[in-house]
C-alpha cells in the first residue's frame, strides 16, 4: 500500500467519525439512541442466582474424590485406585490422574460460578444505589422530579 494511499483511507475513515458526545437515554428523551448495553435488576439477580443454584448442584453431584470415602477421606474412585496399583496395575496410576485432573477442574468451574454469583449480587446492590443516589440527586426541592429540559440544558 502506497503512503498517498493510507493517508486518503485515513481521511476517508475520519470523515466518517462523529465526534460529537451524546448520553443514551430512554427513547423519546431526545438522547443517543439505541444503548448498546441495557441491565435490569431482576436479570442480574436471576442469573446470580442460576450461578448460585449450579455452583451447590455441581458441588453435590460431581465429587468422585470423596464420593463413598472411607475413615481416611479417600473416595471409592481413589481406593480402587490404590488397589489397583497394589495390584500393579498401570490403570490404577491412570485413575488417580482422572480423579486430580477431574477434581481439578471441577473447583475451577466451581470458583467460576461463586465468582459470578457473587459479582452479580454485588453489581445488583450496587446499581440499585446508585439508582437512588441519581434519582435523589435530580429532584426538585420540593421532591418533584427535575424535568429533562432542565437537565439538557446542562450538557450544551
Amino acid at each position: 500500500m502506497a503512503w498517498d494511499e493510507w493517508e486518503q483511507l485515513k481521511s476517508r475513515a475520519a470523515e466518517k467519525q462523529d465526534t460529537s458526545t451524546q448520553l443514551n437515554s430512554q427513547p423519546g428523551s431526545g438522547g443517543g439512541g439505541d444503548a448498546d448495553l441495557v441491565v435490569h435488576q431482576d436479570d442480574l439477580g436471576a442469573v446470580g442466582h442460576e450461578a448460585f443454584q449450579l455452583h451447590a448442584r455441581l458441588h453435590d453431584q460431581v465429587d468422585i474424590a470423596g464420593a463413598g470415602a472411607d475413615q481416611s477421606g479417600a473416595g471409592t474412585t481413589m481406593q480402587a485406585a490404590a488397589a489397583l496399583k497394589s495390584h500393579h496395575f498401570d490403570m490404577g496410576s491412570g485413575l488417580e490422574t482422572t480423579v486430580t485432573v477431574w477434581t481439578s477442574q471441577v473447583k475451577a468451574v466451581l470458583q467460576a460460578f461463586a465468582h459470578i454469583s457473587n459479582h452479580l449480587d454485588y453489581s445488583q446492590k450496587l446499581h440499585a444505589r446508585d439508582d437512588e443516589t441519581i434519582g435523589a440527586e435530580v429532584r426538585n426541592r420540593d421532591g418533584s422530579a427535575v424535568s429533562v429540559s432542565v437537565l439538557s440544558s446542562y450538557f450544551k
